[in-house]
């Protein structure tokens, strides 16, 4: 049998150690009656102290993959790891160290924020009962809601309710936390709340394993990305890392398309293409070229520059170029 040091090579840097993820998955398959494929060969490798964003279109598969990832689906083949320990062997002495939101919060409209949490901390048998006065309200604390912890749950924003689906996650110290879609359905104001609070939980150690089909929110709070399509894994790694397979682009709108792609390509600039974003635009990759000789090069060509802008690839640009599609940019 392959040691966990093995094990990760696949889906992690050379030389990396094993004790240095949270989350590690080897070739983790799910395949449902009838033949679907909902997660093919999965390898992750989510490293300690990151906001790990698990990106990818509803039905991509990844809302299974975390049930397979807290034992709640059997996978059809393939092992993981959860904190250092094999799985399913490990999951008594490592899902009291994992906390997890999936598929929404689930509480009693007619009691109160805490009253809730007493329910859940309640029906932990791991957890100390002598100190649960205490740890709840650490927990309400760490997630803002203090104040409104008497208050009861139907009275509760969109955004205070995935709160206090957070803080019941935290009830115990956690070192991985795992969250499937927690800005979904948020308004602005619960989606700012929601991502705030994810940088702080990391910013105090703990892993945060995001799933979301949402690209924007993903690219704002995450540190590492994986891309999955499919049922199958795309990319993965550290977000700058991936950017950086993407050209930097320089983008011209003028009334005068066609003389403006001819100067861009008489500067030696690949790619240039017109019309991608709008009738009235040529664009190029960059280069090493300054972006002050190109627009100096346009206006002492008579072309008329109404606008000029360098455009730094972003997660969108990732994901179209790694599977030719997109998703979701926003909402």
């Amino acid at each position: 049998m392959l040691t966990v040091q093995e094990d990760i090579t696949s889906s992690a840097p050379p030389g990396a150690r094993a004790e240095d993820y949270s989350i590690v998955t080897r070739g983790l398959t799910k395949r449902f009656r009838g033949g679907q494929v909902a997660v093919d060969h999965l390898d992750l490798a989510v490293p300690k102290g990151s906001v790990f964003g698990f990106l990818g279109p509803n039905g991509s598969g990844k809302t299974t993959t975390i049930r397979m990832l807290l034992g709640l689906v059997a996978p059809s083949e393939g092992g993981w790891e959860l904190l250092g320990s094999p799985m399913p062997g490990g999951l008594r002495t490592a899902l009291p160290r994992v906390g997890a939101l999936v598929e929404g919060p689930s509480f009693y409209p007619y009691l109160s924020g805490e009253a809730n949490l007493r329910r859940y901390d309640a029906a932990d048998p791991t957890v100390d009962r002598r100190t649960a006065s205490a740890r709840i309200g650490d927990a309400l604390d760490r997630v803002g809601l203090t104040a409104a912890a008497r208050k009861r749950y139907r009275a509760y924003s969109l955004g205070m309710r995935q709160r206090l689906a957070i803080a019941a996650a935290l009830l115990r110290p956690r070192e991985l936390l795992i969250l499937d879609e927690p800005t979904n359905g948020l308004d602005p104001q619960g989606t700012r709340e929601v991502r705030g609070l994810v940088k702080e939980i990391a910013a105090e150690g703990t892993t945060v394993f995001v799933s979301s089909h949402l690209l924007a929110e993903i690219e704002q709070m995450c540190s590492h990305v994986a891309v999955m399509r499919a049922g199958r894994l795309a990319a993965q790694g550290p977000l700058a890392a991936l950017r950086a397979g993407e050209a930097v682009r320089i983008s011209v709108e003028t009334p005068d398309v066609t003389r403006a792609e001819a100067v861009l390509k008489g500067l030696g600039l690949s790619g240039v293409r017109t019309g991608q974003d709008a009738d009235n635009e040529v664009s190029a990759e960059l280069g090493e070229e300054p972006a002050e000789r190109i627009c100096a090069e346009l206006v002492t060509a008579g072309i008329a520059v109404r606008g000029l802008a360098v455009r730094r690839p972003s997660l969108e640009d990732v994901f179209v170029g790694l599977t030719g599609e997109g998703f979701d940019v926003a909402g």
